[in-house]
């Protein structure tokens, strides 16, 4: 399931050229992977409380292919491509609403650890049987 979130570019993600600064493509990204998991029906709130559960990035690989502006509209996807006992890695784009030009690349590898000791740990069976892999 590839899931998108849009995304609207504000002032404050842009740099002094008016284009969005490379850093803020990595928290749109973020964005999307957290709706993806709200639209699943699982709050982070709530793993970390029910489950002391937390997911980190443990590695990222992004290519920047265009430049988005201040007041754009975009796209952010998120598709699970690999799901494995204690992480999932995801694969993003982000593009242009108004042309559908891809912006944006990447990859994801998202660590499950326990919140209280930040060690590695399975991501919970009802999770991981509700993620589409694509």
């Amino acid at each position: 399931m590839n899931f998108i979130w849009p995304v609207r570019v504000y002032y404050e993600d842009t740099d002094s050229g008016g284009v969005v600064y490379y850093a803020n493509y990595l928290k749109f990204m973020e964005r999307a992977r957290t709706e993806y998991l709200r639209h699943l029906g699982y709050e982070q709130d709530a793993l970390i409380k029910n489950e002391n559960i937390i997911f980190a990035v443990r590695s990222i690989a992004v290519d920047y292919h265009k430049p988005a502006h201040f007041n754009e509209q975009l796209e952010v996807s998120a598709q699970v491509i690999e799901c494995k006992k204690a992480s999932m890695l995801f694969e993003q784009a982000i593009y242009r609403q108004q042309d559908s030009q891809l912006l944006c690349s990447g990859t994801v590898r998202i660590a499950s650890l326990k919140a209280d000791s930040f060690k590695p740990c399975p991501i919970p069976n009802n999770l991981r049987e509700n993620v589409s892999v694509g």
